[in-house]
C-alpha cells in the first residue's frame, strides 16, 4: 500500500528520536490521528515552545527558563561541592534521589571517538575555569561507568593535572550501586544515592 505522505511524514520525524524504532515511529503517529484536534495543538505548541522558552544556565548548564537554573539559585545548596554529569537527565535523576545537596556541571556528553565526539566538543573548558575560581573543594565525577564516561572522567583528571588543580581539588568517582555499562538516567533513587555515599577519591 501506497504511503500517505502526511503520515509518513510523522513516522520519519518519531523515527528520527533516539531509542524509536519503525514499528513505535508508526504507533505514536497513528495514535496521534485519533487525538482531539484540540489537544493535537497544544501538543504541537509545546514542542514549538520548547526551545524558545528554555535555556542552558549560565553556570552549570542545566536546562533552566532563566540564566541560572534552580540548582545553581538555591542558596542552601553547598557550592563547593560539585558534581559532574553528562546530561540534564543525569542531573534530573540524581535530583529524584533526593540525597545531594552540592550544585553540578552538564558536560553535554562524553568522549566518543566513534561518534566524532572529542573532548573539545563537551563543556570541559567551562568546568576548568569553574575549577580555577577557587570556590569548589570537591568535584564528583558521575560521568557513567561505561568506556565513554570512563574515558571523559581520565580526561577530566589529566587536564587538572595539568594545570595544577588536582593538588588543590578533591576529585571523587561515583561508587558501588552502579553497573559497569548502565546509564545513569535509568538508575533508581536508591542505587544513586548508594552510588554517591560509597564514591572514592581518585588518583
Amino acid at each position: 500500500m501506497r504511503s500517505i505522505r502526511p503520515v509518513q511524514k510523522v513516522i520519519d520525524a518519531f523515527e528520527a528520536l533516539p531509542g524509536i524504532g519503525p514499528k513505535s515511529a508508526a504507533r505514536l503517529a497513528y495514535y496521534l490521528l485519533n487525538v482531539p484536534q484540540e489537544k493535537l495543538s497544544k501538543f504541537a505548541q509545546a514542542l514549538e515552545n520548547l526551545k524558545k522558552d528554555t535555556k542552558l544556565c549560565a553556570l552549570c548548564f542545566n536546562v533552566g527558563e532563566e540564566e541560572f537554573c534552580p540548582v545553581c539559585q538555591d542558596e542552601t545548596r553547598d557550592k563547593s561541592l560539585v558534581c559532574v554529569v553528562e546530561t540534564s537527565l543525569d542531573l534530573l535523576a540524581f535530583e529524584r534521589a533526593d540525597g545531594f545537596k552540592g550544585v553540578y556541571h552538564v558536560l553535554g556528553g562524553s568522549v566518543n571517538p566513534l561518534a566524532g565526539i572529542g573532548p573539545n566538543d563537551l563543556r570541559i573548558p567551562q568546568l576548568m575555569a569553574r575549577l580555577k575560581a577557587g570556590e569548589i573543594k570537591e568535584l564528583i565525577l558521575a560521568t557513567n561507568p561505561n568506556m565513554e564516561g570512563e574515558a571523559t572522567a581520565m580526561y577530566i583528571i589529566e587536564r587538572m593535572k595539568e594545570t595544577g588543580l588536582r593538588e588543590a581539588i578533591k576529585v571523587t568517582r561515583i561508587g558501588r550501586g552502579l553497573p559497569t555499562g548502565a546509564d545513569i538516567e535509568y538508575a533508581d533513587g536508591q542505587t544513586l544515592t548508594r552510588a554517591l555515599e560509597g564514591r572514592g577519591e581518585m588518583i
